[in-house]
């Protein structure tokens, strides 16, 4: 196929998408580089809610241009994840950035889009070139956010740990690419996984070294143990709004990356790497979980809290169930993970954001000082800890019968054992909001109409998941995912 005969509408969201950043760039210079700027917020808002209905739109019916950039149920589902994930982000930065001028808003906002865009071409990658461009345009702009407070040395040393070991991560990734190319003479993943079973025979040390490579960068991205040092520090010095960016959307999109690679390209080897990335996902639950327990800092927490939410996403891919149960049951997962993350997060940002400090301690007499916001806070964290009437629930029971049905009963015993571990922190900060009085200098919390409005919608799908998850998963369990 011709770049002439390519059905290029395919990619309509994405080259939309990548107007609007531009146009939102060139706004923001226009208008001088600093000062408030909380329209270009909105601007961005909109450019995503224009390219979420440009994917419903075209990626509503499965297609590919020249077996590069393809288009499917899997891709259109992240694709929308993405999109309002992104969306609840930028709705937190509002209200940093009106607190933090020293930030150049525009450029901020911009680099949020096209970390988007990366994201997208990511999950619609049939082709090892395209999943690379669009995992670096991802990652180069998360390294620029990651430091975007360029005077405080905490943000610094985040944007350089976070640079060279993501160099690294990506170094590791494309070596393990080369062997796969070596091998098939090709970079598409369909023509891959189509010739890598009959391969295997000849070159078993070949294929694993690429596949270990390949886990070892891809284990990075996601902040799986033992690759995830990286997660704590850059969290932590990040700007709050990106380390929600770095936990929830980056993170996802990464795990679409995987799961293309590993279902599709080294799909017909599942034996041989099932029980490898089983090992990986439970030393991240049990890691994750237990370090979490000792955190004081509530980035660092969610950090921690954040690499064990990984492990449970990993534990259908290491089972033996078929690639559309895999697939519905990660994509119910992933949706309430964006909801009850996400909204943890915005609460954290007012939280610290007022104290000036982001120790557990900020939280304390929360709900004398903001019910509303307390409230919702302990249902995102009790979504997280996984207790019932909440979307999180759902999620891991889903996992935990997937994982009994596909042959992992071990390790659905783990994943139970860790989630109770969970309870011990998350409760925690439960504790301090309704427990503790609120520290000296605590004013009461006036949040923003458009933070009030992204935490109750995320509150009202949190519930709504967990009060009707049935109406997801029959819709999920309906669909085709891979093209």
């Amino acid at each position: 196929m011709s770049a002439f005969d390519a059905n290029w509408s395919l990619m309509t969201p994405e080259i939309v998408l990548l107007c609007l950043a531009l146009l939102i760039f060139t706004i923001d210079f226009m208008t001088g580089i600093k000062g408030s700027k909380p329209f270009l917020g909105r601007l961005s808002i909109i450019s995503l809610l224009i390219t979420a209905i440009l994917v419903v739109l075209t990626n509503n019916v499965s297609g590919n241009i020249a077996q590069v950039f393809i288009v499917d149920k899997f891709a259109m589902i992240f694709k929308l994840i993405i999109l309002v994930g992104v969306a609840f982000v930028i709705t937190i930065s509002m209200h940093y950035l009106e607190k933090n001028s020293d930030v150049y808003q525009g450029e901020f906002y911009s680099l949020l889009l096209f970390a988007t865009l990366g994201a997208m071409i990511m999950v619609s990658s049939a082709d090892l070139i395209t999943l690379f461009v669009g995992l670096e345009l991802l990652s180069i702009s998360s390294y620029c956010l990651a430091g975007f407070k360029k005077r405080n040395k905490k943000s610094t040393e985040a944007a350089i740990k976070y640079v060279i070991l993501g160099g690294v991560a990506s170094a590791f990734i494309l070596y393990g690419m080369s062997f796969l190319y070596g091998l098939t003479g090709t970079t598409g993943i369909l023509e891959i996984g189509r010739d890598l079973g009959a391969l295997y025979d000849q070159y078993p040390f070949i294929i694993m070294m690429s596949l270990l490579f390949m886990l070892v960068g891809f284990g990075f991205k996601i902040s799986i143990v033992p690759f995830h040092m990286w997660a704590p520090d850059v969290y932590e010095g990040s700007p709050t709004p990106v380390t929600a960016f770095l936990s929830v959307v980056s993170k996802l999109a990464a795990f679409g990356l995987v799961l293309r690679m590993f279902i599709i390209a080294f799909g017909s080897i599942f034996d041989e790497w099932s029980f490898l990335l089983a090992i990986f996902a439970a030393l991240t639950m049990i890691i994750g979980n237990f370090i979490a327990l000792t955190q004081k800092n509530v980035k660092r927490l969610m950090a921690y809290s954040g690499i064990a939410q990984a492990g449970y996403l990993v534990v259908p891919l290491a089972t033996t169930l078929t690639p559309d149960i895999t697939m519905s049951i990660i994509a119910f997962y992933g949706i309430a993970y964006v909801m009850m993350t996400l909204g943890a997060f915005a609460v954290i940002t007012l939280v610290t954001e007022s104290a000036g400090k982001e120790d557990i301690s900020s939280f304390n007499g929360l709900y004398y000082r903001s019910p509303f916001m307390a409230i919702a806070m302990t249902v995102f964290l009790v979504s997280l800890a996984g207790l019932p009437i909440t979307a999180g629930f759902f999620g891991k029971v889903y996992i935990f019968i997937g994982a009994v049905t596909g042959g992992m009963i071990w390790l659905a015993v783990i994943m139970i054992a860790t989630s109770i571990v969970s309870f011990f922190y998350y409760f925690g900060i439960i504790k301090q909001m309704y427990m503790n009085e609120p520290n000296e200098n605590d004013e009461v919390l006036n949040p923003p109409l458009s933070l009030s409005v992204m935490v109750t919608v995320a509150v009202t799908v949190t519930l709504f998941l967990g009060f009707f998850p049935g109406l997801v998963t029959k819709y999920f369990n309906s669909f085709h995912w891979f093209f």
